[in-house]
């Protein structure tokens, strides 16, 4: 009997990863009817991180909400996750529940007046309430503030050269004088942070926040050096300020340029790095999932070179080569560009269009993409293997 792993990220603006991997197992049934499918949800610390956590810890956790300001100062209710272990209680924080690109009320602010404000408001919420653990996973962030906005919540102070409080925004940090930090909330730097993340990109400069993740997010052409100097600026008086509490040259680190900065920010506050897919596949039991298992399939929205910066599917294929297993990568699209690369680690790289379609079909039918595409790579590991179709699947279509 087959024993397959589907261990997919979501599909950005369209599938949760539950979703993809019920498509996918609706796809393989049209071929086997003794299959068994064995489901384990990725994340990399972007989209459906808090869920995919929240699935795998069970019993000992919880799923909560708490208004806080979105990303473009907008109300918006945030989910967050508890889980109760032996040595205390640990946040998981999402921030694209709070100030995600997918949120259509933030994007509505121009990128120069979003800011990371909410995340600081949860945490100080989650202070008050008595936790000191917390696990924050920073994709899918609509935000370009190298976290002023979380810092702000949390006590740090922004002053002008007047000594008047300045937006915690990437506009506002154009008239940034000084960083005031002894109001700080020292209970922050004396929490444990685990910073979830799957770039390794620094805060400013050419790889840095603004340079690569800036245009995704809106930020214009005449703008990018102009928000990556304020950046800069920002961080140089924001290490300044809380020296010696934090680390220094916290705004070099590798990942303190994912989220729009707010990998610095946290690191600023003595917030370690930590792989999100990594983290994941580990909260998930995927090893476990992966021992004796045929062949595993991952994917997600959209598979490129940075797919190989330890993005997800990354992640399930050096675990299930680990295992001796196969796996597949079945996407919503493929940068042709990337298939030599992606080769190396996938056995097969698959797209979900089967003919000329706009983006917003793609995303409309992506289930029934995903059911069709998974039934005839199916049949293709069938045949290649030597096995005769299952005479329980005689269409491409469910009953």
């Amino acid at each position: 009997m087959l024993r397959i792993v589907l261990a997919p990220d979501s599909f950005k603006g369209s599938l949760s990863a539950p979703r993809v991997c019920a498509a996918i197992a609706r796809g393989l049934a049209r071929v086997w009817c003794d299959v068994i499918v064995t489901a384990r949800p990725m994340a990399d610390g972007g989209e459906g991180t808090l869920d995919a956590v929240l699935a795998a810890t069970g019993n000992v956790s919880q799923r909560s909400t708490f208004a806080v300001s979105g990303a473009g100062g907008a109300p918006i209710v945030a989910a967050y996750g508890l889980i109760v272990q032996p040595e205390g209680v640990t946040a998981i924080i999402e921030v694209a529940q709070i100030v995600g690109i997918t949120d259509e009320a933030g994007m509505t602010a121009a990128v120069g007046n979003r800011s990371t404000l909410g995340v600081g408001e949860l945490l100080k919420m989650l202070l008050d309430d008595g936790v000191r653990r917390f696990i924050v996973g920073l994709g899918g962030s609509s935000t370009n503030d190298a976290g002023a906005g979380m810092l702000t919540a949390l006590g740090v102070a922004l002053l002008d050269a007047q000594g008047a409080f300045i937006a915690p925004t990437p506009v506002g940090l154009a008239g940034l004088a000084r960083v005031d930090a002894s109001a700080v909330d020292a209970r922050i730097l004396r929490s444990d942070i685990k910073i979830m993340t799957d770039v390794n990109n620094p805060l400013c400069g050419k790889d840095g926040a603004t340079a690569i993740f800036g245009p995704q997010k809106g930020v214009g052409v005449g703008d990018l050096r102009r928000f990556d100097t304020a950046l800069a600026h920002f961080a140089q008086l924001a290490e300044a300020s809380l020296k010696p509490q934090v680390l220094q040259h916290a705004a070099d680190a590798p990942g303190a340029g994912a989220a729009g900065g707010l990998g610095f920010g946290l690191r600023l506050l003595g917030g370690t790095f930590v792989g999100g897919a990594d983290m994941v596949a580990q909260a998930i039991g995927l090893d476990a999932a992966l021992t004796g298992a045929d062949w595993a399939i991952t994917g997600e929205g959209r598979s490129d070179r940075q797919t190989l910066l330890r993005k997800a599917p990354l992640v399930v294929a050096e675990r299930a080569h680990a295992h001796g297993v196969t796996v597949t990568l079945l996407s919503g699209s493929v940068d042709a560009a990337a298939l030599p690369a992606l080769n190396e680690h996938f056995a097969g790289c698959f797209a979900l269009a089967d003919g000329p379609m706009t983006l917003a079909e793609g995303l409309s039918r992506a289930e029934e993409l995903l059911a069709d595409r998974s039934e005839q790579v199916a049949r293709v590991w069938d045949a290649a293997r030597g096995a005769k179709p299952s005479v329980a699947s005689t269409s491409t279509r469910p009953a």
